[in-house]
Parts: C-alpha cells; structure tokens; sequence
C-alpha cells in the first residue's frame, strides 16, 4: 500500500489534534478516594490494645489472650455442661434473647460493653445471647484482636456456661451464641 504525500501522516495529524494541549505535571490518578494515613492507623491498632493503668474488677484477664484465625470457629464448655447443650447451641436450637456487636471498637471499649452486656442478660435470666466480635482479616497476617480477646473473656466469665461460633445466618465465625448461667432471683415463684 503506498501512501500519498499529500496527505498528513499520523505524527502529523496527533500534533494538530492536541494543539493548544497542556503536558500533565502529575503522572498519578486522582480517583477521589483520600489516601490511607498508615502511621494513624498504626497508632490506632496499637493503641488498641495498650492496657490502661486502672483496677479492673471483672475478673477477666488479658495477661494470656488465646490468639484465633479469622475464620477459626470458636467453641467451648466449662466442667459439667453437657455435650447435648453444646451442640443445641451450636446448631442454633436455643434460641437468642439478645445481641451486642463489639467489632470496630476498641479493646477496653469492648471489653467495658461485654462486661455490663453479660451483665444486664444476667439480671433479666436470659439463657442464651449473641456477641458479634468480627473477624478483621487483617493485613500484617496477625490474628483478630477483638475476636481473639471475646473468646479468652467468656472463657473466665463465671455466667457463662459454654460458647459457640454461630450458624451463618447469624454471623457465622464472626459471632458467638453464649449460654448464660440462669440464677433464680429471690422472691419468684417457679
């Protein structure tokens, strides 16, 4: 194919189309989206999970907190339940009269809500609740803070009688069905 010179050629007709254009002094995309600031979020994370220098008077320790996967399913008894219940838990036979999600939230914040949480479910007699603590698939590879922390505070938690991950329709490995202790209180007639 032979080309006619009285016609342009390609550099020719780029040249015309882009006159009058201003060369781009920056060669990144603005997409809009606000850049990660690492450095908070790193104070954030450690932060987290920092203790304070207060008493605390619930029991719970976090001297040795059991670290768990992000998709690891949780369960455990204490001395004396049943496997029967266990496994009604589990299968989500007994039903939830309550719920609390603690993900997102700071160590002691999650701490302080599940403390007065377990609390409250103690003084109404409830059987069984809900505790979603997230599963936070976490970029450093490390286990799920908030996560790993529920799972070692209801292991010493003198109400609670066992736990399990919960069915899929109810968080799945990012909840927990727990099964309360239920203390008669003084004065009913049952």
């Amino acid at each position: 194919m032979s080309h006619d010179p009285s016609e342009p050629d390609d550099l020719e007709l780029f040249r015309q189309a882009t006159q009058g254009a201003r060369r781009i002094k920056v060669d990144q995309a603005d997409t809009g989206k606000a850049r990660t600031d690492r450095t908070r979020i790193k104070t954030l994370r450690q932060g987290a999970v920092q203790p304070t220098n207060r008493v605390r008077v619930d029991g719970m320790s976090d001297q040795f907190v059991i670290d768990v996967l992000p998709e690891e399913e949780l369960i455990w008894a204490a001395n004396g339940v049943q496997e029967s219940q266990l496994r009604k838990l589990k299968s989500g036979q007994i039903p939830f009269e309550g719920s609390i999600d603690l993900h997102g939230l700071t160590v002691e914040k999650a701490r302080e809500l599940l403390w007065a949480f377990l609390a409250e479910a103690n003084k109404m007699e409830v059987r069984c609740v809900r505790v979603t603590h997230g599963k936070a698939q976490r970029k450093d590879g490390r286990s799920p803070i908030i996560k790993s922390h529920v799972n070692t505070w209801l292991r010493q938690h003198s109400q609670v009688l066992g736990f399990t991950s919960c069915l899929p329709r109810h968080g799945g490995t990012g909840s927990v069905y727990i099964l309360l202790k239920r203390v008669m209180m003084e004065g009913r007639d049952d």
